[in-house]
């Protein structure tokens, strides 16, 4: 199984990026999948997840300005992000689990890309 994640990339703040995350090796079309960050220096945090069925959670400082969806033809997980802040600069991690439900622990997830870079600029 592999994760790829890409769109990552420096921004100003207040602009916006969509973030892919291209699996393969495994179709994940009825799994749990996430989107974690991490800052120099800080815990990986969720941002986002999505359940088998749809179901979405958000992080509270990421809540009205992100939006996390799957294409399950593409067996690609997305994340698009707008209004970016300063704060949100961190390497963006995409990760899937075998279970189904609606997860925010990393533990619960078993599969992870190797990260993407946002960066934004104030």
């Amino acid at each position: 199984v592999l994760l790829v994640e890409s769109g990552g990339g420096l921004v100003q703040a207040g602009g916006s990026l969509r973030l892919s995350c291209a699996a393969s090796g495994s179709r994940f079309n009825s799994n749990a999948m996430g989107w974690y960050r991490q800052a120099p220096g800080k815990a990986r945090e969720l941002v986002a997840a999505i359940s088998g069925r749809g179901d979405t959670r958000y992080e509270d400082s990421v809540k009205g300005r992100s939006t996390i969806l799957r294409d399950n033809a593409k067996n690609t997980l997305y994340l698009q992000m707008n209004s970016l802040k300063p704060e949100d600069t961190a390497t963006y991690y995409c990760a899937a689990s075998r279970l189904s439900g609606l997860y925010g622990f990393p533990s619960t997830y078993d599969y992870w890309g190797q990260g993407t870079q946002v960066t934004v600029s104030s």
